[in-house]
Parts: C-alpha cells; sequence; structure tokens
C-alpha cells in the first residue's frame, strides 16, 4: 500500500506500528475501512492522528 511510509514490528499490546500518510480525512478513512481491515489477519486497528512533527534525525549504528 502506497499510503504506508513505515511499518514497525512491536513489543507490548500491538503487533504492528504502521505509519500511514493520506491527504485527508476521507483517504484515511478509505485506507483503514477498504484496505487495512479487509486484510486476512488484522483483527483491529487503532488510529493516532499527528498533528505536527516536533523532532525527527536518523541514527547511524556503528558495526563493533
Amino acid at each position: 500500500m502506497n499510503e504506508i511510509v513505515r511499518l514497525n514490528y512491536t513489543t507490548g499490546n500491538y503487533s504492528m506500528f504502521a505509519e500511514i500518510v493520506c491527504k485527508d480525512i476521507s483517504e484515511l478513512r478509505d485506507v483503514l475501512h477498504e484496505k487495512l481491515q479487509k486484510i486476512k489477519g488484522i483483527e483491529r486497528t487503532e488510529t493516532f492522528i499527528s498533528l505536527e512533527e516536533s523532532f525527527s534525525r536518523s541514527v547511524k549504528v556503528l558495526d563493533q
């Protein structure tokens, strides 16, 4: 799905965290209801909307 820009497997209450970029709420609804929730094995989703990114950086991991 082109809307997914990052996908992480997680520990805790959730199996995965998907970062999805949509142009508006209508597109987000379509992605959630018509694409994600129709994938076999996905039982439920929970949505968090980012209002603003306040900090971002890349970290380089060095081989030991």
